[in-house]
């Protein structure tokens, strides 16, 4: 499991035709067509440049909702996100680019699902830029005689068509310029935003409030189990529940806690704790069986 990024190919058979609608308003440049006068030059100087519309209103409506309601079902099923934030369609042609940055507190994880043509592309440039764990705690194993390049500082994920990558975005990221281009049915084409609202989802029977009494007694015990510890991040776990009232096969889905790294060791058991609880909750018999996803938020102020 990466704690950094996740990635998912061939994430939603609506990319294709998602892609064919851009490429209907963009396949006659003479044309002067309202549609095509819907989009925002975005340029902050030394730090963005791109094409962005809302992505919900440049789709039709039917195709966008198969979508995105694909997204956020995915978004609380393997990181514990109730929704996301209104995502953007944003274009990437010469010189668009996005130096790095870290965003907050927009949600505890950021994504990106990509329309564009990559096999084949006439332009380089556009990949997802990543600051790599190594740097950002950069002195911990230095060594003086190593040699470091751009590879071993930043990782760079490639907008495949219909790639779904996920991310940490506290992390320092942004977008290699893209040159070569400046047809917009040749460019970086992506939909991107935010998971946001992290909160309990049950897919089954279990009533809601006997859920939210483990919860409350979880949260009382991390105070005690926490002892200072300086953690901040999202984990979230996922677990069934039989028609017994017995949890069954608790696992961690996503976990971007971080604390310095001196204090790693004390996090990890943290964690381990936190899903050995969950391990040993029972619940009142119910009608069928049931897949709780848990998220549970900590902030360092």
């Amino acid at each position: 499991m990466s704690r950094s990024a996740i990635i998912v190919d061939r994430f939603a058979p609506e990319i294709r035709s998602l892609r064919a609608v851009f490429d209907a308003r963009f396949a006659e440049p003479r044309e002067a067509r309202a549609d095509r006068f819907v989009w925002d030059y975005w340029h902050v100087p030394d730090q963005y440049t791109a094409l962005r519309t809302p992505a919900w209103t440049y789709f039709p409506r039917t195709l966008y909702a198969r979508f995105h309601n694909r997204l956020v079902a995915w978004g609380r099923a393997h990181l514990g996100c109730h929704d996301i934030s209104p995502p953007w369609l944003s274009l990437y042609v010469e010189g668009c680019r996005q130096e790095l940055h870290g965003d907050l507190p927009h949600g505890p994880w950021a994504f990106v699902v990509s329309l564009t043509r990559w096999r084949g592309r006439r332009f380089r440039g556009g990949e997802t830029l990543l600051l790599r764990d190594e740097v950002l705690d950069f002195w911990h194993d230095f060594a003086s005689v190593r040699a470091v390049e751009q590879a071993a500082l930043i990782r760079r994920i490639a907008p495949e068509l219909g790639r779904l990558t996920v991310f940490d975005p506290r992390i320092p990221h942004g977008v290699r310029e893209v040159t070569g281009t400046h047809d917009p049915r040749e460019g970086r084409l992506v939909i991107h935003g935010w998971f946001v609202q992290p909160r309990p989802f049950v897919r089954g029977a279990l009533p809601a409030r006997a859920l939210s009494a483990r919860i409350a007694e979880l949260t009382d015990q991390l105070g005690g189990w926490l002892d200072g510890l300086p953690i901040a991040g999202l984990v979230s776990l996922a677990f069934g529940v039989d028609r017994g009232g017995r949890v069954r096969a608790p696992r961690v889905l996503s976990d971007t806690t971080r604390v310095p790294r001196g204090e790693d060791r004390a996090r990890a058991r943290l964690v381990r704790r936190i899903r050995d609880a969950v391990a040993g909750w029972r619940f009142p018999a119910q009608r069928g069986a049931s897949r709780v996803t848990l998220p549970l938020v900590f902030e360092r102020a």
